[in-house]
């Protein structure tokens, strides 16, 4: 996941200048958290093979669950074909979600293939261990990185203006045609940048709390967990979907990471250092 702060910089004139755009602490966080996003995601789906079905609710809606992937069968019993199911509608997805060929080449019933799942394996409990500890592993760094940003004040930087909100067109059609900022423009967030930044640091919370509402051990601790999230099951619903949304979020970022250029954007996050093109007006 990217960082969500950077250090100020000198005034930068006409000519390239390198700065110091990222600290020691908040490059060791981003790279923890991108680490621990990978473990988790693939142990996180591992878990979800075990029932590879979302409902809401309190109760697990066998019957009529809003997602689901499952597999088709020949006469003789053997996997021939994968299905999602969403919202009553099903999809073949054979070889992606519901049925992929295992480590011995043959179609078996999976809702993620192996490749997606650690271990790659179906192994529940294993994968329930490589889970909970990268999870609080997470939690952790990103006390660490929360206390960050409120001492060094850059809470206050993903916060947008009216100005930016007003901007938000103009810098839509400016990614879109891969016009990216120079000078001392390049070193702010623009407006999708903060409000894309501010919707992790808001996602992970509830997609912590969602995890530990799961723990029958959690909710006999915390009794208002499952009310927080109407049950259960709908705790489960909005783990998943705020994971895909995170999924989705890292996957625009490394576009974007790679369109704006890769190797100063690279550079920045493993030295600090960040190279900026001088502004000519």
């Amino acid at each position: 996941m990217a960082s969500l702060s950077s250090t100020a910089a000198p005034h930068v004139g006409a000519t390239p200048s390198v700065v110091l755009r990222h600290t020691a602490l908040v490059r060791v966080c981003h790279w923890v958290n991108a680490l621990c996003f990978l473990i988790l995601l693939m142990s996180g789906l591992q878990i979800f093979n075990a029932r590879p079905a979302l409902s809401w609710g309190q109760a697990t809606d066998f019957d009529h669950p809003f997602l689901s992937f499952s597999a088709k069968q020949d006469d003789s019993g053997d996997v021939t074909a994968g299905e999602t199911t969403l919202f009553g509608r099903s999809f073949d997805t054979t070889g992606l979600f519901g049925a992929s060929r295992g480590s011995d080449g043959e179609m078996e019933e999976r809702g993620f293939p192996s490749w997606a799942t650690l271990p790659a394996e179906q192994d529940l409990a294993m994968g329930r261990r490589w889970h909970f500890f990268f999870a609080w592993l997470l939690v952790i760094n990103g006390l660490v990185y929360a206390v960050n940003l409120t001492a060094g004040r850059h809470l206050r930087d993903l916060l947008p203006s009216r100005a930016d909100l007003r901007a938000i067109p103009r810098t839509v059609r400016d990614h879109a045609l891969l016009r990216f900022p120079k000078g001392e423009e390049a070193l702010r967030y623009n407006v999708l940048q903060k409000l894309a930044y501010l919707s992790v640091v808001v996602a992970f919370p509830i997609l912590i709390l969602a995890g530990l509402t799961m723990s029958p051990a959690m909710d006999s601790a915390f009794p208002w967990l499952a009310p927080l999230f109407h049950g259960r099951q709908s705790a489960r619903t909005v783990h998943f979907v705020l994971a895909a949304y995170l999924v989705a979020f890292v996957v625009v970022h490394l576009v974007m990471v790679l369109v704006s250029g890769v190797i100063n954007n690279m550079r920045s996050m493993i030295t600090g250092r960040y190279r900026i093109e001088g502004d000519a007006r």
